[in-house]
């Protein structure tokens, strides 16, 4: 049975469970989580890879996973959940399936495309992108999110852009956004103060928080107070935040998180997802899980007890977020 809790995200109509699944390194054969190709056994047949993806969210099903994140750019994210969906017989209410516009996939399939995802936060983009997430995903689709929006990205000011996010929350879909970059917090403030006839343009915020970039933290906690709900993606640091990761330089805080997971029992890709659950302001936290191994793994965060004792020993983990975002932009596709 089941020990993942739901949670409603923020003042919206929207609960479901507190751990989701991305789908970034399922729907398409090249993502920047460390090893990433060895999750998929190098085999990125389109119908070898949706089996797979169905694999890996049955198993999230079983774990009691109910919130599923893909994107219009996640190669044929959107495609092998909706197929999952119907083959299982799930109905729309069953699960909050969340997507986003914004990114263009460009690799064509491809692991070593020069550019794999395009940006482009124009009103054009979105009309387009929202009626293929509408065709793939139908009466599925329940929250709907600007992805990675920037102030260089230009979502955030384009008046047309927030008029049409406006008209799909008056439809009764709950819209959002996703950050990215070491001007989180600012973008945080920003999103909270954006208003539409006196309310609350955005239900949500998906950022970036892990135990190497928390400066966001703050800003989240405020928009949480402020009624918006809370996901937060990368928690594993794209692969860093797991015994993946063979950096020299990490090897101390290799050995920081070894100790703490000894001591809770569990690994440590369970112990950085503890300390994001542990967050008051964190409503769903994402897994990017791409092995059914990875998702009873991540689940095992339910279970750990951290202590004054692990907490000071986490304090040590943090990165200057510009170093940090630099060094997320040097991880290669795979």
């Amino acid at each position: 049975m089941s020990n993942i809790p739901n949670r409603t995200l923020g003042d919206s109509e929207l609960t479901t469970s507190r751990l989701g699944l991305g789908l970034a390194a399922l729907g398409r054969p090249g993502y920047i989580t460390l090893d990433h190709a060895a999750d998929l056994d190098d085999d990125h047949d389109p119908q070898a890879m949706a089996r797979h993806a169905h694999t890996v969210l049955d198993a999230a099903w079983d774990a009691g996973i109910r919130y599923f994140d893909t994107a219009r750019s996640y190669g044929k994210g959107e495609t092998f959940v909706a197929q999952w969906l119907q083959a299982r017989g799930h109905a729309p209410a069953d699960q909050i399936v969340g997507s986003k516009w914004g990114y263009t996939y460009t690799a064509d399939w491809q692991t070593d495309a020069p550019v794999h995802e395009v940006k482009e936060h124009t009103p054009e983009n979105f009309d387009r992108q929202w009626a293929e997430s509408q065709a793939e995903l139908g009466e599925f689709l329940r929250l709907y999110q600007i992805h990675s929006a920037t102030f260089d990205s230009g979502g955030l000011q384009d008046p047309q852009v927030l008029g049409r996010m406006y008209m799909l929350r008056e439809q009764g879909i709950t819209i959002g956004l996703t950050l990215s970059g070491d001007e989180q917090a600012e973008a945080v403030i920003h999103t909270v103060q954006l208003a539409a006839n006196g309310t609350r343009l955005f239900d949500t915020i998906q950022a970036t928080w892990n135990l190497l970039e928390p400066s966001v933290g703050n800003a989240l906690s405020l928009a949480h107070q402020m009624g918006m709900g809370i996901i937060v993606k990368e928690v594993l640091a794209n692969g860093r935040l797991t015994a993946r990761n063979q950096e020299p330089d990490f090897a101390p805080k290799r050995v920081v998180l070894e100790e703490i997971a000894a001591d809770v029992g569990a690994t440590i890709d369970a112990v950085a997802i503890a300390a994001a659950l542990y967050q008051p302001w964190a409503d769903v936290i994402l897994s990017g899980a791409a092995t059914p191994e990875q998702v009873q793994s991540n689940a095992r965060a339910f279970e750990i007890e951290l202590h004054p004792e692990h907490w000071a020993k986490l304090a040590q983990l943090p990165e200057y977020p510009p170093d940090y975002w630099e060094k997320r932009s040097q991880l290669a596709w795979n």
